[in-house]
């Protein structure tokens, strides 16, 4: 098993286990779904992490990180986020650009030069798309957000995170003026999981597909 299959493997077991509601284990299908590849493929790796001792696998059962495989993820996602930051900072990449080029450079940087990366932009606590960094302890710092498809008619918010979106997607919010930092107003919804209609910034009213909806984070806008 090379070192990038292994820091990837964990790297996806981590983004899963914290986007789901329960305590329950990562599901082989799920990470099979985000690999695109067999389900016989990932159990016969996750295998293979069980016996390195970087996971808890049991079939049927689910996945979880083990503290030594949970500090191997929150490493790879802290250069993962760094080297996103710095390519849009400092390189000048639009931030539907930095996910293909950050998940190749990260498995080829030591984490000096991630740290080293990190200092030079001010030690950013976040990423271009509003995901926290992880400390070099492997602390991420909470924050409690709402989707935006959560948020009622009428209610103002402001946009803090933009979640695992595609190139075209980001592409597409970029281009009605919705990044992260800035405040918007739900002036309605439709019934039945419908699109949302916001005001962005005070003056451009755009409509929002609900499937996207779900993964605008936002936090209330201060009164």
């Amino acid at each position: 098993m090379s070192s990038k299959a292994l820091e990837d493997y964990l790297k996806i077991i981590y983004k899963l286990e914290s986007s789901s509601p329960s305590d329950k284990g990562v599901q082989t299908s799920a990470i099979a779904e985000r690999l695109a590849i067999s389900q016989a493929s990932v159990s016969n790796m996750l295998k293979k992490l069980a016996e390195k001792s970087l996971i808890e696998y049991a079939p049927y059962y689910g996945v979880k990180l083990t503290p030594s495989g949970r500090k191997v993820a929150l490493t790879m996602v802290r250069k993962h986020r760094i080297l996103e930051q710095y390519l849009v900072e400092r390189l000048g990449y639009s931030w539907d650009e930095v996910d293909v080029e950050a998940e190749v450079l990260e498995h080829a940087i030591s984490d000096k030069l991630a740290n080293r990366m990190w200092e030079v932009l001010g030690k950013p606590t976040h990423d271009p798309h509003g995901s926290p960094i992880p400390s070099e302890s492997g602390e991420v710092a909470a924050c409690i957000l709402r989707a935006l498809c959560d948020i009622k008619e009428g209610q103002k918010a402001v946009v803090r995170r933009i979640k695992n979106r595609r190139p075209e997607e980001l592409r597409y919010l970029a281009s009605i003026g919705l990044m992260t930092g800035v405040s918007l107003e739900v002036k309605n919804s439709t019934p039945a999981n419908g699109p949302f209609r916001v005001l962005i910034d005070h003056q451009i009213e755009q409509v929002i597909d609900y499937q996207l909806a779900q993964f605008v984070l936002v936090s209330d806008a201060k009164k």
